[in-house]
């Protein structure tokens, strides 16, 4: 009589376990964390992904990399590589565009400052306030409504007090054209 019971509750939990383990082929599911169907936008994620684009610092590889297969291959660079191959590149871009560099608004050398945007990474620190540059912070990560481009033109050729050629230190963008949300994701709505 034990058997049949131990049986009967083995069966029974396999046929409840096979119930929600099930497995669908519908592909017009629902990105869950998002609530975005993937297939509404013609979305399609099967195949094989390439690296396309680095972009953690916008515009840096658009202003210290050629066009072409130069940036193609900086874009598909492994990051622990980029600093080797792009740092002389990007320090002579940025020597063509500011002669007069010396130092910048953090202290650092073309050297320098080109070695750090040659490595086109997100830093992100778990102490410090997320963002990219608030004056005492520097390359933290990057929150949504920071003025990064602002910030980048502002270390390119603002010299070492961040006041010298004022004309070239602000794309003069102050915020973005519509609000960001105060929930995830964040992000502003679409127009």
């Amino acid at each position: 009589m034990r058997t049949n019971k131990f049986r009967i509750l083995v069966l029974s939990l396999f046929t409840v376990s096979a119930l929600f383990v099930s497995c669908s082929n519908d592909e017009n599911t629902t990105n869950e964390t998002s609530g975005l169907d993937a297939n509404k936008f013609g979305v399609n994620f099967s195949g094989t992904f390439v690296l396309q684009d680095q972009m953690a610092r916008p515009a840096i590889n658009t202003v210290f990399i050629g066009s072409g297969a130069p940036k193609d291959a900086f874009n598909t660079a492994i990051p622990s590589a980029m600093g080797a191959t792009y740092q002389g590149i990007f320090q002579s871009r940025l020597l063509a565009l500011n002669p007069g560099y010396t130092t910048n608004a953090l202290g650092l050398t073309a050297s320098q400052f080109t070695g750090v945007l040659a490595t086109d990474v997100l830093n992100v620190s778990k102490t410090a306030p997320t963002t990219f540059f608030d004056g005492t912070n520097v390359l933290t990560g990057r929150a949504l409504a920071d003025d990064v481009i602002d910030v980048e033109l502002l270390l390119i050729f603002g010299g070492p007090t961040g006041a010298s050629n004022a004309a070239l230190t602000s794309d003069h963008v102050n915020s973005n054209d519509k609000t960001f949300m105060t929930s995830f994701p964040y992000l502003a709505s679409a127009w």
